[in-house]
């Protein structure tokens, strides 16, 4: 049970309301960390924004997927665990075992692998990465403005992650366990 009460949309406050509903109309519901959230509308308005901001960005919906998994696992995000292991199922078609991978900052492919490492490093180090880690970014193929949407995009999920720890969202997604804790 969250620890931080989940309005019904119904119930939300009015400034959230509008942006309740662009949830709803892009996803076909509104999940509960999005009605949490909305208790602060300057909060949600500025998560909405940041992340909608990425999704038109270099990063493809598969890596910031992969991203938001290997995040999620480094923080112990059981809710943030489950919705992108829901989302990179279904929306952003990832194999089972290519997500599964990811919550290791790992994957099949070398250049999807050079970015999890790197998101991974960038949490780790609390951003203060090395010149080893931008170089070998680079290598695989990044430029300075994909290094800025992966900094970016770590940013966002540690945001959700913290939201949801602190409150104990309760999960609204087929549930996804951390294999250990933060």
């Amino acid at each position: 049970m969250s620890r931080i009460s989940i309005p019904t949309v119904d119930q939300s406050v009015e400034a959230a309301k509008p942006l309740l509903a662009a949830v709803q109309k892009q996803l076909g519901v509104v999940p509960n960390l999005m009605k949490l959230v909305g208790h602060s509308p300057a909060a949600l308005e500025g998560y909405l924004s940041l992340n909608g901001a990425l999704g038109k960005g270099k990063l493809n919906v598969q890596l910031r997927e992969r991203i938001a998994l290997a995040i999620a696992e480094y923080n112990g995000c059981d809710y943030c665990l489950s919705a992108h292991d829901y989302l990179g199922r279904n929306v952003a078609k990832i194999s089972g075992a290519e997500l599964d991978a990811a919550r290791d900052a790992r994957s099949e492919d070398a250049t999807v692998q050079a970015a999890l490492q790197f998101a991974l490093r960038v949490a780790q180090s609390r951003g203060r990465v090395s010149d080893a880690d931008i170089a070998a970014l680079r290598l695989a193929g990044f430029d300075e403005a994909s290094v800025i949407e992966i900094v970016a995009n770590v940013a966002v999920n540690v945001l959700t992650n913290y939201i949801n720890n602190v409150a104990q969202t309760t999960i609204d997604f087929p549930v996804v366990h951390a294999r250990m804790a933060a």
